[in-house]
C-alpha cells in the first residue's frame, strides 16, 4: 500500500483544490494537493516538500484530519489529510491542469479522485464548524 499525503489548505475561508493532469493517472479529476511519501519521510514533510514543488508555496503543516484507504486497479493508496496554513510565496502550479479556491458548500460541483470523496463528505458533514 502506498501512503501518500493530502493538504486541505485554507485561506480566506476557502480551500485549495487542483486538477490532476490530463495525461496522469487519475487524469482530469480534482484532489486535494499533496503526494506520495518518500523513504524516511514523515507525512508532514512530505507535504511540505510537495506543495513546494508542486505550487511554488511555502506552507505550515498543522492537525492532522482524516484519512481514506482506496484499492484503485494501479494499487491501493492511503490518502493522509492534514490542515495547513500557507506562509509564503506566489502560487504556481507545476503539476496541475489546473487549481481554484473552493468553499466547502462547492465541492460537490468537482469530480474528485475516489480516494479524495471520503474527506470532501466529511468535510460538507462538517462545513459548519469550518466556516465559525
Amino acid at each position: 500500500m502506498k501512503k501518500v499525503t493530502a493538504v486541505l489548505l485554507k485561506h480566506n475561508g476557502k480551500l485549495l483544490i487542483a486538477k490532476r493532469d490530463e495525461q496522469r493517472e487519475l487524469g482530469n479529476l480534482w484532489e486535494f494537493p499533496g503526494g506520495k511519501i518518500e523513504k524516511g519521510e514523515t507525512a508532514e514533510e512530505c507535504l511540505t516538500r510537495e506543495i513546494k514543488e508542486e505550487f511554488q508555496i511555502t506552507i505550515k503543516v498543522e492537525e492532522y484530519y482524516d484519512e481514506s484507504i482506496y484499492e484503485y486497479e494501479f494499487g491501493t493508496i492511503q490518502l493522509i489529510v492534514y490542515w495547513a496554513s500557507w506562509i509564503s510565496g506566489e502560487i504556481n502550479a507545476t503539476e496541475h491542469e489546473d487549481y481554484k479556491w473552493v468553499t466547502i458548500g462547492e465541492l460537490h460541483n468537482f469530480n474528485f479522485a475516489p480516494a479524495d470523496i471520503p474527506i470532501v463528505e466529511r468535510l460538507r458533514r462538517e462545513e459548519n464548524e469550518f466556516s465559525a
